[in-house]
């Protein structure tokens, strides 16, 4: 066969991949929301939807999940932009962030500190090794801070990954009853304290609920991810000198 035709038939290939990789994400996604607004659950967060929907399509169709990750490029490509909305989020809501700038960035650095202690504390206590200790810091700042985090500690970036969406659906499912069973009123402390532990998709709940609550929630995730950014780079400097 003419290595010409060789080349263009793995280009058509993989460019097919693609598109069926892409156009089949956005329809399990799409049709997860439809589910969530019609029975108005917790219990049936998009994202959770989503995975479990996507896992059971690769495991029926027997197609590896490396194939898939190759083919679904578009959504890794745009973490990086992504990131960079971090930046805007947070001059959106500049009004906000000013006039409550101590509660919330006390809040964001506590938080953030508190949440990459206990991470790899409660692994090193379960007998986890040291590399996937590390890989649970950065698990409740949105995926791109955390994969850059996760490779800067040296950390496994799948566990990463994971351990984000894990903690993000949690966040966004059970966010309102601890609300509730610890007693707090206030809409901002409760935004922050969404946005800090559960990121965007917790965000995305908080927005649901409350407009302020979800505002300082966007706001939360943007510093929070800016913070803990910081304190990784540092303490991987100090550590590692």
């Amino acid at each position: 066969m003419d290595p010409v035709s060789v080349i263009s038939n793995l280009d058509f290939m993989v460019a097919l991949r693609f598109i069926v990789a892409t156009v089949v994400s956005i329809a399990v996604f799409e049709l997860a929301v439809i589910l969530y607004h019609k029975v108005k659950s917790p219990l049936l967060n998009p994202m959770l939807v989503t995975v479990i929907g996507l896992i059971l399509a690769l495991t029926l169709l027997h197609v590896p999940v490396e194939t898939y990750q190759q083919a679904a490029g578009l959504f890794t490509f745009m973490l990086g932009p992504a990131t960079v909305a971090l930046a805007y989020s947070v001059y959106r809501q500049r009004k906000i962030l000013k006039e409550h700038f101590v509660p919330v960035v006390a809040g964001c650095l506590v938080g953030s500190i508190v949440s990459m202690v206990s991470a790899y504390t409660l692994c090193r206590l379960l007998g986890l090794g040291h590399d996937m200790a590390i890989s649970f810091i950065p698990k409740s700042v949105t995926t791109p801070i955390a994969i850059a985090a996760s490779q800067e500690l040296g950390g496994i970036t799948a566990i990463t990954v994971a351990a984000v969406i894990i903690t993000g659906i949690l966040g966004a499912i059970f966010s309102p009853y601890m609300a509730k069973l610890f007693h707090i009123e206030n809409r901002i402390a409760k935004g922050v304290a969404v946005g800090t532990a559960a990121h965007a998709i917790g965000t995305s709940r908080a927005l649901e609920i409350d407009e302020l609550e979800g505002a300082m929630s966007g706001v939360a995730l943007a510093v929070a991810g800016l913070m803990t950014t910081f304190i990784v780079i540092v303490a991987h400097l100090v550590f590692q000198s």
